[in-house]
């Protein structure tokens, strides 16, 4: 629980606390002195009767009643710590010691009875294992740096204490301002979840930071983390994470192709998708995203570059338009007039480069064309560093007046932190922030561009006939993979195009289906699981006689049980699987499919159910997005089609939760329709405690 004594405490209690300021205790204390905490400061020391120039008692049993401790002693003694002041009054807690459950069992043991303790005392916990809490109030940690610390800038939230050091060490000479700072390091009674819950139960929208950015290891409650991240992003805050641990070493093993693809990271993937989450991969990405925040919000993707350097302008330009965002040429008379306005030799065709001679009142001048004159410009990079022969006072002072006046944003990248430190330390004291680098600020912009707002919480049920999946899902006796003519009774039941298809083990009726429907047909062997890799599938049979030929192979292949036959169909191959995975429930994948799913693994995810607006964005967060598109003559896919048996297949999963794996692959996709061809669907029915099927 998060209380007032943790967030406001009048009085803070340092245990451990020391002279030595290259210890946590007396790190801690030097932090809370500088910081000049308004409330009443007392610390235990068994040898000194004063530390830092507050008073100390020699144990917590002769210390002072206390709204917050701070304990910075070793993990076995914190415990009968925690147990003598709450008995006096002490509501909140942070424990900086490790050698908890991180650790060992009887580590484990101890966490277990402070957190039974705080409980029933109704107190708050924070930690163990962590550096502490930092706010506006208190600055309860040991670490440095210390942001520049402001009510409107961003909260930071981290698992790890160490990490968020160096997010703070990365933010900072961004110019980036904090609220708050949370490491909840063992999260024993607050983690990152409750955090969120306490911010989203407890907005104030007139005085609230609406910036957020997360550092997780470990989700233990997807639900509420999609919950309170939804809800304060549609209040208005935006949030940006690392989730770090999701890596491939952690994937189950697994028969289908979307066992084989989806992972941990799946899921975290499609959360932060449902959720309007701006993922992130490192520390800079996590700060230059929290920096875009801070500037006015984009209203489109076009960019114009300004800049007095040629070769940032052009790196700039390749990673904006590798992220879906747009450089457009600018030509005619508009661009005509500026150019004759600069010096000779100066190009405006975007970037524009007012050379390395060029003035401050060409930057504005440029900066008055983008904002006033170029209709089609929604946002402008300026470039401005120094080759070390000039001072940029003047320059700087320019983007800082015109980023307080202009309505479109203004991304001022000052690369010259070393030959223009004094410069660059003038312009983010004024309250600016800084990227020092173009293409990771590029690439920050484009996950904030692409990433969605956060899902309906409708479900899609219009054409989905659940009272029919569910018969036949209750009908189903055995675990495992499902027969043909079930896989294709569960998709017609959601609304999914399904090939007409024939199974039998008799010849003559392959061949009869086959007569009825028209050649060319395609055969497979009904059995083994990846039935390519046996010579399980023929296409283009164009005769009676070749499909007798391989009707009679096929059943000689070990496991067949019988011949598939369907009409051979044409276009383009995609995917759509589904894997249940614990705590987060079924992730949908969908890319190109055929062989293309496993050896190119462009997918991408959602947490079924699903809304049609992320279904867009799965589709169009793919590499092969263009392919979708139709390109280089080709013809593309129906992408609404294409959507919509997502959305069918996410609500489907919705009511079969039994099905643990499933794949439909291939898709077959033309500009008019949508057609599964093949599929496959795992189910896995819940155990009761006597061992039988529920």
């Amino acid at each position: 629980m998060i209380n007032r004594q943790l967030l406001h405490p009048e009085s803070i209690l340092i245990v451990g606390a020391s002279n030595n300021i290259h210890k946590p205790g007396g790190a801690i204390l030097r932090n809370l002195l500088n910081g000049h905490f308004a409330g009443t400061l007392a610390a235990v020391n068994p040898k000194e009767a004063e530390v830092q120039g507050v008073k100390a008692w020699p144990s917590v049993q002769e210390a002072p009643a206390a709204d917050l401790a701070v304990l910075a002693i070793p993990a076995a003694a914190c415990p009968e710590a925690v147990d003598v002041l709450t008995e006096k009054g002490t509501k909140a807690f942070i424990i900086l010691s490790a050698g908890f459950g991180e650790e060992t069992h009887e580590g484990a043991l101890l966490e277990e009875h402070i957190l039974q303790t705080v409980n029933r005392h109704g107190a708050a916990l924070i930690g163990p294992n962590c550096i502490g809490l930092l706010n506006t109030w208190h600055h309860s940690v040991f670490s440095q740096p210390i942001p520049q610390l402001h009510p409107q800038g961003v909260d930071l939230i981290s698992s790890s204490g160490a990490t968020a050091v160096f997010i703070l060490e990365s933010a900072v000479t961004k110019g980036l301002l904090f609220n708050s700072v949370w490491s909840v390091g063992n999260a024993k009674q607050i983690g990152v979840e409750d955090v969120l819950a306490y911010m989203d139960e407890h907005f104030d929208p007139e005085r609230d930071s609406r910036i957020k950015l997360l550092y997780i290891e470990s989700i233990a409650d997807p639900d509420r983390l999609l919950l309170h991240a939804s809800s304060l992003i549609r209040k208005g805050c935006r949030i940006a994470a690392i989730k770090a641990g999701s890596s491939e070493s952690g994937r189950r093993a697994a028969s289908s192709h979307t066992g084989a693809i989806a992972s941990s990271d799946s899921a975290v993937e499609a959360l932060f998708r449902k959720a309007g989450i701006v993922r992130c991969f490192s520390r800079e990405e996590l700060t230059t995203v929290g920096c875009v925040f801070t500037l006015p919000e984009l209203r489109g993707k076009n960019f114009a570059i300004v800049t007095h350097a040629g070769g940032p302008g052009v790196m700039l330009t390749d990673a904006l338009s590798k992220g879906g965002l747009n450089v457009p040429h600018l030509e005619g008379p508009l661009a005509d007039e500026l150019k004759a306005r600069l010096y000779p030799g100066a190009a405006v065709g975007n970037p524009i480069d007012i050379l390395a001679t060029g003035t401050p009142e060409h930057l504005r001048l440029c900066l008055d064309y983008c904002e006033e004159k170029l209709d089609n410009i929604d946002a402008v990079m300026a470039i401005f560093g120094t080759p070390g022969l000039v001072q940029m006072f003047e320059m700087y002072d320019v983007l800082h007046e015109k980023m307080q006046t202009c309505r479109k944003p203004i991304f001022p990248i000052l690369p010259s932190v070393n030959t223009a430190g004094a410069e660059v330390a003038d312009f983010l004291a004024k309250g600016h922030v800084n990227f020092s680098d173009e293409v990771t600020l590029a690439t920050a912009l484009a996950r904030i561009v692409n990433a969605p707002r956060p899902a309906s919480n409708e479900i899609e049920l219009f054409g989905v006939d659940v009272p029919r999946i569910r018969r036949i899902i209750d009908s189903i006796q055995d675990d495992g993979y499902l027969p043909p003519y079930l896989v294709q009774a569960l998709l017609r039941s959601a609304g999914i195009p399904v090939v007409e298809e024939f199974v039998s083990v008799r010849k003559e009726e392959v061949l009869a289906f086959a007569r009825r429907t028209g050649f060319p047909v395609v055969a497979k062997v009904v059995g083994p699981v990846h039935k390519s890799d046996v010579g399980g599938v023929v296409l283009n049979i164009k005769s009676e006689q070749h499909l007798a030929l391989e009707f009679d192979r096929m059943m000689q292949i070990p496991d067949a049980t019988a011949v598939m036959v369907q009409p051979m169909l044409r276009g383009t191959e995609l995917f759509i699987g589904a894997k249940y995975e614990e705590k987060f429930g079924h992730v949908v994948l969908c890319g190109l499919g055929g062989i293309f799913v496993e050896v190119l693994k462009d997918v991408s995810s959602g947490l079924a159910p699903l809304s049609y607006a992320e279904a867009y964005s799965m589709i169009r967060s793919l590499r092969a997005y263009r392919i979708i598109k139709g390109t280089r003559g080709q013809q593309g896919v129906n992408e609404d089609k294409f959507a919509e048996i997502i959305v069918r297949l996410s609500t489907l999963l919705r009511f079969a939760t039994e099905i643990k794996e499933m794949d439909i692959n291939p898709l077959l996709g033309t500009e008019k329709h949508i057609i599964a061809v093949d599929a496959r669907i795992c189910i896995e029915k819940p155990v009761a405690a006597d061992g039988t099927l529920e």
